[in-house]
């Protein structure tokens, strides 16, 4: 719900106001203008009448929100959020963000020179697999916690921020103590348990959307984990499962302007999931570079036919440095740079 009250309410008034719908539970976010001030409230706005706080005289206009989400949403936080992973900016108008690195963590040597590729082709931050959500209960899970430890080492060896994915409450600790990015991925999307939990960490978050959720859905997504304190929140976009086969999923661009329009946090894209081949990626990339989106990650492998996991989809590093040499161009003429 968003109220306005009228130009010149005494300061007492604006604080009464707010004591009131603090004292029914409710959350208060105030943005003062020169000719009116206006409160956002979040939570159970159900509770209050339209006409009874209209009959405040000092209170100008009432609107109930259509969206479900407030702190995700661009009406209180005009300005585009930027956050900022161990020092690298993710966000803004003007650095585009580029993460690479192999879908599985497959030993400290494998992540290590990829590490050291990912750097050499221009790439921000280096990410990797340690615990992996497989269709198949028979498939690879990840090397677990020696894998979060190898990207340690890739980190010491580079100075790459590293990102990588949570699944599960039980290992908070340890990504909050070695990982820069967390990332939560698209099977866990709707884990509210999860979100809830990430929410009390302090590293920021990666949030790919869900196989086939919507925009609304991703967002409140987005919203259980701001609610819970973290408001550093990354949107990813690796594409929804629909009918078509050509592709392992269906890439929507759309999302990156629609975002940018209804909330203020950043989004980056990722090819490699949303095509499943290595020979989309590029196009790909430079389409979501020229459409606004604020980063990519990529997947980079030195001999990707022996990946222990989505080689298929996985470029080697020389291609990798082409993408973004190429995004370069692309970024330019958008006004940013890689």
């Amino acid at each position: 719900m968003i109220i306005s009250t009228k130009r010149g309410t005494p300061a007492a008034e604006l604080d009464r106001i707010i004591h009131e719908f603090e004292a029914k539970g409710l959350s208060v976010t105030m943005i003062r203008g020169t000719d009116y001030n206006v409160f956002g409230l979040v939570g159970d706005t159900t509770i209050l009448d339209e006409k009874s706080i209209l009959a405040n005289p000092y209170v100008e206009n009432v609107q109930r929100v259509s969206e479900p989400y407030k702190k995700a949403n661009r009406l209180f936080h005009e300005a585009d959020t930027i956050v900022d992973v161990a020092g690298v900016k993710v966000g803004g108008k003007e650095k585009i963000v580029v993460i690479g690195g192999p879908c599985s963590v497959e030993g400290e040597e494998q992540i290590v020179q990829v590490a050291r590729d990912v750097k050499a082709a221009g790439g921000s931050m280096l990410r990797g697999g340690a615990y992996k959500p497989r269709t198949s209960p028979y498939a690879f899970q990840g090397l677990g916690t020696e894998g979060i430890l190898d990207m340690v080492k890739a980190r010491e060896a580079t100075g790459l921020p590293i990102v990588s994915e949570l699944m599960s409450e039980d290992r908070i600790d340890e990504f909050e103590q070695y990982v820069d990015l967390v990332q939560i991925g698209a099977r866990n999307m709707q884990n509210f348990q999860l979100l809830k939990a990430v929410g009390k960490m302090k590293k920021p978050v990666l949030l790919k959307r869900g196989l086939a959720n919507t925009i609304e859905e991703w967002i409140m997504s987005a919203e259980y984990i701001m609610a819970g304190g973290n408001e550093n929140v990354i949107f990813c976009e690796r594409g929804i499962r629909t009918f078509e086969k050509y592709t392992r999923n269906t890439l929507d661009l759309s999302v990156i302007p629609i975002l940018k329009e209804k909330t203020h946090l950043p989004i980056i894209i990722d090819p490699s999931h949303a095509t499943g081949n290595w020979r989309y990626v590029e196009s790909m990339s430079l389409a979501a570079i020229a459409a606004g989106a604020d980063g990519l990650i990529i997947e980079v492998h030195e001999t990707p036919e022996k990946a222990w996991s989505d080689g298929a989809q996985s470029l080697k590093p020389d291609k990798f440095r082409s993408v973004i040499e190429k995004g370069r161009a692309i970024a330019k003429v958008v006004g940013r740079d890689i």
